[in-house]
């Protein structure tokens, strides 16, 4: 997470401000394609992991070859797209100034070849998520990391053009961590070999599956990258570099809560293939709960010293970053309740209610930001539409979740939404109070993140968690202490 916050900061002073927008926007196009992969992306981690669950080998490892068949074939459709619809996008449709235009195609084309190296490894990560292996996942997200603090130490030094040199060095970092995926999952899980199976059957499963869950990833594309299209043709590449900043921020603070919820999601998956509902149920709301919280302890430091925090970390601070940068956090805080939510009712097979009321709920957000914009609304009115359109996801997924596996939301609501809610308003008194009678200064910053930290984490503890969770909780860490 500091490699991450670091890294933004040398490559956005490196490139600029103008170039910075300019990788974030055109990257987002290549990122639109992700709407043909992402669902069956989706539909790998969760066959692999159901049948984990199930314990049948055979089958599991026809659908690792199967995944990697479909994955190679996704890769040459979206590099065939992107060659027809997205260069003649970047070079017809898009605002960038003529003397960056060269530059742009450069990192368009490094872009395309990273999204498809990164769609290839997607069975690799798949494997080792659901053997549950996250010793694995931790050194290799370590790994690539540090390859990108190398990056900047080699954009520092290059006396080339700095933006298409940093396109080039992102394409190296993708294919040493393809590679090394790869070679950990050949040594360690028999079912990683690869061979050549064509099974109808797990093929049409498989696409049956990804392509309802391929409208959830149109209502994704078209509020991130969509919107950032948006932002770019009706306030230009200075805020996408905003929005891109505070993307760095959301990724940076949500690596840390992602681990958690990447380990719990297997857990929830397996729990439905074997069978066991009330544990699944327990592991939902725990899910939904811990990861709030965790990201709660993070994100409010940030959210009350944004403007210092920024200026301290970036030195060039693009106008609206301290509002995208709040707005980004709250909006994330919104979406990570329905995370374990989503995981169970995917893990049912039995999608199609699901998408179809989820897609139609969160595709609102792109067009109200069009029509926004339209009327002449502030660029950061998007931020607000998103987080109040996902309210309502949350309240459709639970509904959902309800329909298709008997879940009591009153469960979710006694469990979940009370502990969070007590949590975040006696959290937030203290560092709020902490900031108003303090200058802003480098020591006020210290002392309120330090008080922001204690305060959400007894908060947590003694409010969020219930006494089972304290003790088990504590009974780890403590066996953690003994053991180092």
């Amino acid at each position: 997470m500091m490699i991450t916050l670091y890294t933004s900061r040398v490559i956005l002073n490196q490139l600029g401000v103008e170039d910075y927008g300019i990788y974030n926007v055109v990257g987002g196009v290549v990122a639109m394609f992700s709407v043909i992969s992402a669902a069956l992306s989706s539909a790998i981690s969760r066959f692999i992991t159901f049948e984990l669950g199930r314990g049948n080998t055979y089958r599991l490892s026809t659908i690792f070859s199967t995944s990697v068949n479909i994955q190679v074939g996704i890769s040459l459709i979206v590099l065939l797209l992107g060659e027809i619809i997205g260069v003649y996008f970047l070079n017809c449709k898009m605002s960038i100034p003529l003397e960056r235009v060269s530059a742009a195609n450069w990192v368009f084309q490094c872009s395309l070849i990273t999204f498809c190296i990164n769609l290839v490894s997607v069975p690799y990560n798949a494997c080792i998520i659901a053997h549950e292996r996250m010793s694995a996942f931790a050194y290799i997200s370590i790994l690539e990391a540090a390859l990108k603090l190398v990056i900047c130490y080699m954009l520092i030094i290059s006396p080339w053009d700095k933006l298409i040199f940093y396109s080039v060095l992102i394409v190296a970092v993708s294919v040493i961590i393809r590679f090394t995926y790869s070679i950990y999952c050949n040594i360690y899980f028999e079912e990683s070999h690869y061979k050549w199976k064509y099974d109808k059957a797990i093929l049409r499963e498989m696409t049956s599956f990804a392509g309802w869950n391929f409208f959830t990833n149109v209502a994704y594309v078209f509020n991130t990258q969509g919107v950032s299209l948006l932002i770019n043709i009706f306030f230009g590449v200075t805020l996408n570099a905003t929005r891109g900043i505070a993307s760095q921020v959301e990724s940076a603070v949500m690596q840390f809560v992602n681990n958690f919820t990447t380990a719990i999601n297997p857990q929830i998956t397996k729990c439905y293939a074997a069978g066991e509902k009330e544990q699944m149920f327990t592991l939902i709301c725990r899910g939904a709960k811990f990861s709030y919280l965790l990201l709660l302890i993070f994100a409010l430091p940030l959210m009350i010293e944004t403007e210092y925090i920024l200026t301290l970390w970036l030195k060039i601070v693009p106008e609206l970053t301290v509002i995208f940068v709040r707005l980004t956090l709250i909006s994330v805080m919104v979406n990570i309740l329905g995370n374990s939510c989503y995981t169970a009712c995917m893990a049912t097979g039995n999608i199609k209610r699901y998408v179809i009321w989820v897609t139609f709920v969160g595709l609102l957000v792109f067009p109200f930001t069009w029509i926004a914009y339209a009327c002449d609304l502030s660029a950061e009115s998007a931020y607000i539409i998103y987080i109040l359109v996902y309210v309502g996801v949350d309240i459709t997924r639970l509904y959902i979740m309800k329909g298709l596996l008997h879940f009591p939301i009153i469960i979710f609501v006694k469990n979940v939404l009370y502990p969070i809610t007590f949590t975040t308003v006696i959290g937030v008194i203290l560092p709020v109070l902490v900031v108003m009678h303090m200058q802003s200064s480098f020591f006020r910053m210290i002392v309120s993140c330090l008080v922001s930290f204690i305060s959400v984490g007894l908060a947590a503890c003694y409010i969020g968690l219930t006494k089972h969770e304290r003790e088990m909780t504590f009974g780890k860490v403590w066996a953690k202490i003994k053991k180092g």
